[in-house]
């Protein structure tokens, strides 16, 4: 059986110590090296053959991001990067992923999917545990609302998108006529047609969209 090398980084030494330990359970699986951060783990591969990077993502000496980009964009036989980190955030997920990682496990469940994971990711598949991927797909979901909602915007007239937004900023019919030079009437008549168009209600369902579009910001308190 043809052995995985593998390459751990992580800038605690604890924390390899047990990586090492669970993947000693796998006979075909052999660990020639460790690295307490990316700029040490991407020397390190310079003469160090490997198959297989388990990486961390935050670290002192040189992100596991940054490093993931650099050696997933190597040489055709560079190693595959399998990332285990405590960060279940779509950020990070999305940011590791799009660096070139070809898997992502939470070190909450590495004692049982780890040595699999190093499996799947060798033979040149994508390891991602489903709690990783179900926290993909809701952000997938969200993006592709967002691209929907923004497409609906973009089809109002220049003074409807003005109305809407001075709608979900709170204020009145009367105040924004007076800031756009027109009559409450003809806000109301504006406001008609923007909940027609974009199947709005109340101003909360302003505010919402407003915020999804990136119109107003985010309230800090």
């Amino acid at each position: 059986m043809t052995n995985i090398r593998v390459v751990l980084v992580d800038d605690h030494a604890i924390v390899r110590t047990g990586v090492k330990a669970v993947l000693g359970a796998a006979p075909e699986i052999e660990v020639v090296g460790e690295a307490s951060g990316g700029i040490e783990a991407t020397a390190l591969l310079t003469h160090t053959r490997a198959d297989v990077v388990v990486m961390d993502i935050s670290m002192a000496e040189g992100d596991g991001i940054t490093a993931t980009r650099a050696i997933a964009t190597g040489n055709a036989g560079a190693p595959r990067v399998l990332v285990l980190t405590m960060h279940a955030e779509e950020a990070y997920l999305e940011a590791v992923l799009q660096a070139g990682a070809s898997g992502y496990l939470m070190k909450s469940t590495a004692d049982r999917e780890l040595v699999r994971a190093v499996r799947t990711v060798a033979r040149g598949e994508l390891f991602v545990e489903p709690s990783a991927a179900r926290v993909l797909a809701r952000g997938a979901r969200r993006r592709e609302e967002t691209a929907t909602d923004r497409a609906r915007f973009e089809r109002l007239t220049e003074r409807e998108r003005a109305v809407m937004q001075l709608i979900a900023e709170g204020y009145t019919a009367p105040e924004i006529g007076e800031q756009l030079t027109i009559s409450p009437k003809t806000v109301d008549t504006y406001k008609q047609r923007i909940n027609d168009k974009l199947g709005l209600t109340h101003r909360a369902d302003y505010v919402k969209l407003a915020l999804k579009l990136g119109l107003l910001q985010t309230p800090t308190s």
